[in-house]
């Protein structure tokens, strides 16, 4: 296979997977969508941080993001807590109510991931780690400074995603 073609079957099965990523998001907790599971485990993940600093991170515009906060917000799954060093500053934390949605959401989308590779090879399936862990550290296109540091071989194999 030709690079450009390989380039066009990466970038339609990508876009498969968005696809099916953004549907088994609905079926596994129906008012929960596939953002807001990202946002709520980028919370979890930080400990809590502010409003802007999650547009910042997802590269979207502030109001985007005030309008996802604000709806989890309102289904009380995150709260805004004055920051410990500087009180003046609202920081954005998951609810129990977050914590538990976010832990159900996230174990059956495990499962789910599990049975699907359930007949891959443990060789195929630490390559498509590495080469997951590999595409994301780059930089998104058309920014430099959007890529996450890459764990090393055996972070990528052992740390937990949020699937």
């Amino acid at each position: 296979m030709k690079s450009a073609d390989a380039v066009e079957t990466i970038q339609r099965e990508m876009t498969v997977f968005a696809r099916r990523a953004r549907a088994a998001a609905g079926r596994m907790h129906p008012e929960l969508s596939l953002v807001s599971y990202t946002l709520l485990g980028h919370l979890e993940e930080s400990g809590g941080c502010r409003a802007t600093d999650l547009a910042v991170h997802y590269a979207l515009d502030k109001s985007t993001v005030s309008r996802q906060v604000a709806a989890l917000e309102r289904a009380g799954l995150i709260e805004r807590r004055p920051d410990a060093e500087d009180q003046r500053v609202l920081v954005l934390h998951l609810t129990e109510a977050g914590r538990r949605i976010l832990a159900q959401v996230t174990e059956s989308r495990r499962a789910a991931f599990r049975e699907r590779l359930a007949d891959w090879p443990a060789e195929d399936l630490a390559r498509f780690a590495d080469y997951l862990v590999r595409y994301n550290a780059g930089p998104a296109p058309g920014r430099h400074d959007q890529g996450r540091t890459a764990p090393t071989d055996d972070q990528a194999r052992t740390t937990p995603a949020h699937d």
